[in-house]
C-alpha cells in the first residue's frame, strides 16, 4: 500500500494547486515467476557512502554549459526533465550543450512509484510555450532536441497539440535540427497520436519502464498492453519514423521477465531500446531491490542486438535521453545497412 499526502502548493505565479506525495511501504504486486520474495535494500544504505558502486558516482553539474543552459531556461521559464527527475547525467549532457525540455508545466496527472515529478492538478495550459522552447534550441544551437512532458489526462487530447506545435516550431526556427518526442500514452488514442505524428518527428519514444508484473506499483495509471499499443500504432502509420522504448532495473523484476518485455518491444517493431539502473529518488518512493552490475548491463545489450533493435543503449547511468542524438545517428545507420544487405540478396 502507498501512503497519500495531499498539500497545498503554491506556484511562483501565485497559483494554488494540489500536490501529491506517496510514502511506498508495502508494494501489492505479485510474487516473481520463481515464488522467492524480493528483499529490498534500505534508502540509506543506497544513498550513504558505502552504499552505491563506484560505478554509478555521476560528477556534480558544473562548468560553463551547465550554467549556460541553467539560464537558458530559466530566463525562458522553460522547465527540463533533467532537473525535475533529478538524471545523474545532468552535468555531463549539459556541459555538452544538450537538454529535454519538459513541456506542458511540471505537475503530473499521474503517481509513477518511481518519478521525482509532483503529482497533483495542472493549473494552465501554457500555449506560448511551443514559441519559448524553439528559441531556446536556437540559442542553445541544438542538432538534437528531446521533448517530454508530463501526463495531462485532464486534456481531451493529453497535450498532443501542444507536442506537434513545439515541433513545427522548431522545425521553422532550427531548420537541420533532429527532434524526439518522449511521451506519455495518451491514454491509447489515436487520434491523439495522429495529431502529434502528423508533425513528423524523427524519433517517437514511448517508455514501457518496467516488466508487466510490476505495473499495479511501478505505473498504477498506465496499462502494459496499452503502451505496447501506442508503439505499434505510431510505427505503422510513421514507418519510416524510428520508435524507441526504454526500461529502469532494480526494482525487483527476474532476468526472464527482462528479456519477455524485451521480446515484446521487438515484436512492436521499436527500433532502439534504453536500459538503466533505477535510484530511489527519497523514502516516499518505490524501495530497489538491487545494483545491476555493468557486466549484466552488458548482456542486455547483446540479448537486445540478437533480437534485432537496431540499437541498444544499456548501462547503470543511461536515461530516455542519453546519448540520444548518438542514438538516432547508430539506428539509422543499421536500418540503411539492413536496406543495403536486403537489396544485395534480392538482386543475386
Amino acid at each position: 500500500m502507498a501512503r497519500r499526502q495531499v498539500s497545498l502548493k503554491v506556484l511562483e505565479n501565485g497559483a494554488q494547486t494540489f500536490v501529491v506525495r506517496h510514502r511506498w511501504e508495502d508494494r501489492p504486486v505479485p510474487t516473481p515467476p520463481d515464488g522467492a520474495p524480493v528483499e529490498y535494500l534500505p534508502f540509506r544504505q543506497q544513498k550513504g557512502l558505502h552504499g552505491r558502486p563506484e560505478w554509478l558516482k555521476a560528477k556534480a553539474p558544473a562548468g560553463e554549459g551547465y550554467r549556460d543552459i541553467k539560464e537558458t531556461m530559466r530566463g525562458l521559464n522553460l522547465h527540463t526533465v533533467c532537473e525535475e527527475a533529478r538524471c545523474p547525467n545532468i552535468g555531463e549532457c549539459w556541459n555538452n550543450r544538450t537538454a529535454t525540455f519538459m513541456i506542458l508545466g511540471n505537475i503530473c496527472t499521474r503517481s509513477c512509484g518511481f518519478c521525482n515529478v509532483l503529482t497533483g492538478r495542472p493549473t494552465e495550459l501554457d500555449l506560448d510555450e511551443p514559441y519559448r522552447v524553439a528559441e531556446a534550441t536556437e540559442k542553445m544551437d541544438l542538432k538534437h532536441a528531446v521533448i517530454t512532458s508530463v501526463n495531462r489526462d485532464e486534456l481531451e487530447d493529453g497535450g498532443a497539440a501542444v507536442f506537434a506545435e513545439t515541433i513545427r516550431q522548431i522545425r521553422e526556427r532550427v531548420p537541420g535540427c533532429a527532434v524526439e518526442v518522449l511521451t506519455p500514452d495518451f491514454k491509447g488514442d489515436h487520434d491523439a497520436i495522429q495529431t502529434l505524428i502528423d508533425a513528423r518527428p524523427d524519433t517517437f519514444n514511448h517508455n514501457i519502464e518496467t516488466v508487466p508484473r510490476l505495473y499495479p506499483a511501478v505505473r498504477p495509471q498506465a496499462k502494459y498492453a496499452r503502451s505496447l499499443e501506442v508503439l505499434r500504432y505510431v510505427k505503422e502509420i510513421n514507418p519510416d519514423g524510428l520508435t524507441k522504448s526504454g526500461f529502469m532495473v532494480g526494482l525487483g523484476e527476474a532476468e526472464e521477465e527482462l528479456h519477455e518485455t524485451m521480446r515484446d518491444l521487438r515484436d512492436h517493431d521499436v527500433d532502439i531500446l534504453t536500459i538503466g539502473q533505477y535510484l530511489r529518488p527519497s523514502e516516499n518512493h518505490l524501495p530497489m531491490s538491487r545494483y545491476y552490475a555493468p557486466q549484466e548491463f552488458a548482456s542486455l545489450r547483446k540479448y537486445g542486438f540478437e533480437l534485432g533493435f537496431k540499437h541498444v543503449e544499456s548501462g547503470p547511468l543511461v536515461r530516455s535521453s542519453y546519448h540520444a542524438h548518438e542514438q538516432t545517428e547508430d539506428a539509422r545507420s543499421a536500418g540503411s545497412a539492413s536496406g543495403a544487405a536486403d537489396g544485395m540478396g534480392a538482386g543475386s
